[in-house]
């Protein structure tokens, strides 16, 4: 998705403006989305792979129990079926991880349809329409939800200005130095 890039000050006091907080919260929702959707290919590849493999494991034992004949070592066999375990074994915890960011991801696309409601709610009430104080608060609830730090750095990029492309490229960025470093597994995952 492309989205042209926007020249943004961060408002003054005297200047402030609901429609630019109304623009600032939908460039927000449409980064959350757009990780969304990247996160949930990649979830969706994994469970993909996973199960594939799984299957060919499966088919693979199978091949192996019709191929014992009377009197076969079952040596040979034990060592075969024990490796074939370990790789459904190991292709397994790979469905279950995708799983989990797949709930993620659903996770943080209920958090759009939330803030989104929210923002709904403000320019639907004049008197909070107006408010900076109504924006700053839904600015907090939106932040507050966020359990990766990706997200809190893309959120603080676009709150100062950035553009789409800009918040998108730094969340990518810090979630990939993320993953190379481990760290992602520090990050809140509700399960279910």
């Amino acid at each position: 998705m492309s989205i042209d890039k926007r020249e943004v000050t961060p408002p003054s006091a005297d200047s402030w403006c609901h429609i630019q907080e109304t623009i600032t919260m939908l460039y927000l929702a449409v980064c959350q989305i757009e990780t969304s959707m990247a996160d949930s290919g990649k979830s969706v590849n994994t469970l993909t792979d996973a199960f594939t493999e799984l299957a060919k494991h499966s088919q693979t034992v199978d091949q192996q129990v019709q191929a014992l004949k009377p009197g076969d070592e079952l040596g040979d066999f034990k060592d075969e079926v024990s490796y074939t375990a370990r790789e459904m074994n190991e292709r397994i915890k790979q469905a279950v991880t995708a799983f989990q960011f797949y709930d993620r991801i659903t996770q943080r696309l209920d958090h759009v349809a939330r803030s989104l409601e929210r923002v709904t709610t403000v320019m639907q009430d004049n008197n909070q329409l107006n408010n900076p104080e109504s924006w700053k608060t839904i600015q907090t609830q939106v932040k507050s939800s966020y359990t990766m730090e990706a997200e809190r750095i893309m959120f603080e990029h676009i709150m100062r200005g950035a553009t789409v492309e800009e918040a998108l490229q730094i969340y990518r960025h810090h979630f990939e130095k993320e993953e190379e470093s481990g760290s992602e597994n520090n990050d809140e995952i509700e399960l279910f």
